[in-house]
């Protein structure tokens, strides 16, 4: 049984997803949660690096890794694999550490059937508008590549509704708050309360 919790989060690029994740972690006990790290075939972009952003790999090496039945998901997204090692996700979530998935719907559905205990969290910007601006700001795209994400924008986004929890960012700090709040009321879950304090518990009901 995991003690820990495997949170999906999800969003269309640009909606902020990794940014709350990082703002997360950066304000909690590192030790108590972590993004797991996905497999892809994707050249790097400026300042990632192999086994701290991603583990970059070839096409032939991700199909062998497919073969092995290694990933809990992948997908491929702009002619590009991605996935997610079900060995790193069982060790982490066994030592009572909480996993974030920073995945698409496609991913979801996967882990969702993998892991039915897995939560997930889907983030919307406030508008189109404000997604094209943030797309351009962080100026990691050609104009190509940010016109095919916002034609897909809307396709991703009306997968909101399979997941449990939606937050809008519209305010960074607002959703941050919120963020928190679903973890916390997730830790406070009674299965994992028992599993923390089960000799106090008995103790009272005994």
């Amino acid at each position: 049984m995991y003690t820990g919790t495997l949170f999906i989060v999800s969003a269309p690029s640009g909606a902020g997803k990794s940014s709350l994740i990082n703002a997360y972690l950066n304000q909690q006990n590192q030790l108590s949660a972590s993004v797991s790290i996905s497999h892809t075939t994707r050249t790097p972009r400026p300042g990632e690096n192999h086994g701290e952003h991603y583990y970059f790999v070839d096409h032939n090496q991700f199909e062998t890794l497919i073969s092995q039945d290694a990933f809990v998901e992948y997908a491929k997204v702009f002619d590009n694999y991605y996935g997610t090692s079900k060995a790193a996700i069982e060790q982490n979530l066994q030592q009572g550490i909480n996993v974030f998935l920073d995945i698409d719907w496609q991913g979801a559905q996967q882990v969702r059937q993998k892991v039915p205990t897995a939560k997930s969290i889907f983030i919307l910007p406030p508008s189109l508008d404000e997604l094209e601006k943030r797309l351009i700001k962080r100026e990691q795209d050609s104009a190509e590549v940010i016109a095919k994400r916002m034609l897909k924008a809307k396709s991703e986004m009306s997968h909101y509704n399979e997941y449990d929890y939606l937050i809008i960012n519209d305010d960074f700090s607002t959703s941050l708050d919120h963020l928190t709040a679903i973890i916390k009321s997730e830790s406070l879950h009674t299965q994992k309360q028992y599993i923390l304090h089960q000799a106090l518990i008995n103790q009272l009901i005994d």
